[in-house]
């Protein structure tokens, strides 16, 4: 297969494949270029000339799960900070005390071996196993490379006239009895509480700019994983379907991946961050006639042969410690490494 994408939405109990069964899937050089197309989306977290908006088009068909690839998981061993991420941590830090910027976000990346005899697919289908509340995907593309994302953050989702996103931040490890439950006897910080109001409030301001018929409900604790995040649920009617390429150029990236004010966040990030995010902390996903489902890239891997490149970031704020934010990342990365 060429160019090819699998996903499966949450709580789904089949997957959809989409292949590109003639020439080459469509590059767009800006996201205001999805207004009025059709197909599966996999956007870069900046678009360039190398790293373009890869739209996969051609005929889908639905894939049955059975739950014969999910089994030998350990938990792995938290990883020793790299000094790397030492250097950019303080570099990112500074920028806060110094009142640069309100949030940053700091991502990295960790390689793992894939495991013998393995392929994208069986791990595609280890993720819904293992994650039957979060948005799979397993693209695929000459201009992208392989990736695999288990993603729980909605960028934009819709049926109709009836869209909907969501303002997601701050995480908590569960542990011990609380993987039990779904969080509810946790009590948040106020650093993760000011990151997500920070969120939600930036996008209000994007969705004012489209309707003036919207709501917002939350925050509430949300469970992904082995993790929880504080999550606002925004709904709203979005008359003119022609502008979902504007509307997405105005919400991407949010300050959950970048950091505000987003236009000096996302240039100091890009010039400055260890390793290029590539796709990581894009998006990805079908965008439809009539149905859309469009999730922020994180929780992710891109396949390079026999390596797994694994993402994960955090948000910083003034408060922000270095010890805090390298756990939260190595929390994230567990996700990915379950798999391998």
């Amino acid at each position: 297969m060429q160019a090819y994408a699998i996903y499966r939405l949450p709580h789904e109990d089949h997957a959809t494949l989409i292949r590109q069964t003639e020439g080459d899937p469509l590059e767009l050089q800006a996201l205001t270029e999805l207004n009025g197309r059709q197909g599966f989306v996999v956007a870069p977290f900046e678009v360039k000339g190398d790293q373009p908006v890869v739209l996969i088009q051609g005929e889908t068909e639905t894939v049955s799960l059975d739950s014969q690839h999910a089994n030998g998981i350990n938990e792995r061993q938290s990883h020793p900070i790299t000094d790397y991420y030492r250097v950019d941590f303080a570099n990112y830090h500074a920028q806060l005390t110094s009142d640069q910027f309100r949030k940053i976000v700091l991502a990295r990346c960790a390689d793992e071996d894939m495991p013998e005899g393995v392929t994208p697919m069986d791990l595609f289908y280890r993720a819904c196993e293992l994650y039957p509340r979060l948005f799979i995907a397993l693209v695929e593309t000459p201009q992208s490379g392989c990736w695999l994302t288990a993603t729980p953050e909605i960028l934009l989702d819709g049926k109709g006239q009836d869209w909907r996103t969501i303002a997601l931040a701050g995480t908590m490890k569960l542990e011990g009895d609380e993987l039990n439950g779904e969080g509810e006897t946790l009590t948040w910080s106020t650093k993760n509480i000011q990151e997500q109001r920070i969120v939600a409030t930036y996008i209000t301001e994007c969705l004012e700019q489209f309707t003036d018929d919207f709501r917002e409900e939350g925050p509430r604790t949300v469970r992904a994983a082995n993790l929880v995040h504080l999550r606002s649920d925004f709904t709203f009617k979005l008359a003119d379907r022609q502008r979902v390429g504007e509307l997405l150029q105005a919400l991407h990236p949010t300050p959950a991946v970048c950091g505000l004010p987003k236009r000096e966040a996302f240039q100091f990030i890009v010039k400055n961050e260890h390793t290029p995010r590539r796709y990581y902390s894009g998006f990805m996903g079908p965008l439809g006639a009539d149905e859309t489902h469009l999730y922020v890239s994180l929780r992710c891997m891109h396949i390079e042969g026999g390596t797994c490149h694994l993402y994960a970031g955090g948000g910083l704020l003034k408060g922000s410690t270095e010890e805090q934010e390298w756990q939260e990342t190595e929390a994230k990365l567990e996700t990915m490494r379950r798999l391998l």
